[in-house]
């Protein structure tokens, strides 16, 4: 008899085991296997994204894919191949630029992988990526210029430092800017340049911007496709013997920690959020698709303008968290 029970509780024991292996074997099949193709990491903003959507994988169980393409588009489609290759369940891409994505966005398509645009948009075919999650770079351009024409009247020479060259931010944030100042006639761009969305590039522009316009006495405004730029043509402005945000009002886009703290010291003026917490919303975009729901071809996540009344107070929430 004590021989059967043993026999009994080691049958039960293995049951267990064997049961809670194949729970384990099951859950790990399960899981969802993502790939990230990201940008880089050439702003503040940028670095933000990142944490966000790999602390969103991390809590909901997904196994990321993460690759690091240092600006370059041909690291992005080797990322995007290689993801192909593994047989992701879905892909995150952050694009470096609008063009050239058709060839390998056919192949994802083609293997049944869904691809969730981040951030930035593409010019090309839409039923070759599932979605877009992303703001609207045109309303943020327009409201970045419609805070401009009401804080200097409509009379203003101003000075661009534009993002990534043929990035869909730089190109949409011009045109949003654009089509707002043209309904003030002495409200003007005098000069435009890439500071490649980065701090260091921003403060290259803005010198020789200042030495061209005779140490800048007549700007008016500086206006930055992100914040870093911004950040960037502050120390270059400091340098020449200006005041920021006094002679030279500066608006930009992204609303970084850093920016907060600037326009709390009184040295930018208004920031317009870009959201960069995108994880959850791409990764349900995948879930949908997946179970054969509909999803719209642009998610938007558009942030407010900050000025500098709140500045101290963000700065404070934002650089804690």
């Amino acid at each position: 008899m004590r021989n059967s029970t043993k026999n009994l509780k080691k049958l039960v024991c293995s049951t267990a085991a064997v049961a809670l292996m194949m729970g384990v074997s099951v859950a790990a099949q399960a899981e969802m296997v993502i790939g990230f193709s990201q940008i880089g990491s050439e702003s503040g903003w940028r670095t933000s994204e990142t944490a966000s959507i790999k602390a969103e994988a991390q809590r909901r169980g997904i196994d990321l894919k993460f690759s690091d393409a240092q600006q370059k588009q041909e690291n992005q489609i080797k990322a995007v191949r290689s993801f192909i290759a593994q047989g992701v369940d879905g892909i995150l891409l952050a694009p470096v630029v609008e063009t050239g994505w058709d060839q390998v966005l056919k192949e994802a398509s083609r293997a049944g992988i869904p691809v969730v645009l981040v951030d930035r948009g593409v010019d090309a075919d839409q039923s070759l990526y599932l979605t877009k999650v992303a703001s609207d770079f045109v309303q943020e351009g327009s409201l970045a210029a419609a805070w401009l024409a009401a804080e200097t009247n409509g009379v203003c020479d101003v000075v661009e430092l534009q993002g990534t060259v043929g990035s869909s931010a730089a190109n949409d944030r011009k045109k949003g800017f654009e089509s707002v100042i043209s309904n003030f006639p002495s409200l003007q761009i005098i000069r435009s340049q890439s500071g490649d969305f980065t701090r260091s590039g921003g403060k290259e522009v803005m010198e020789s911007f200042l030495k061209a316009e005779d140490g800048g006495k007549d700007i008016c405004a500086v206006y930055a496709h992100n914040d870093d730029m911004a950040l960037g043509a502050v120390q270059a402005i400091k340098e020449a013997g200006l005041t920021p945000g006094q002679d030279l009002l500066v608006v930009s886009i992204d609303a970084v920690p850093d920016i907060f703290k600037a326009m709390a010291e009184g040295d930018t003026n208004a920031t317009i959020e870009l959201n960069p917490h995108l994880g959850g919303p791409a990764f349900d975009a995948i879930n949908t698709a997946k179970k054969g729901g509909d999803v719209p071809k642009w998610i938007k996540a558009n942030g407010p303008l900050y000025l500098p009344d709140t500045a101290a107070e963000e700065y404070k929430k934002r650089s804690s968290s």
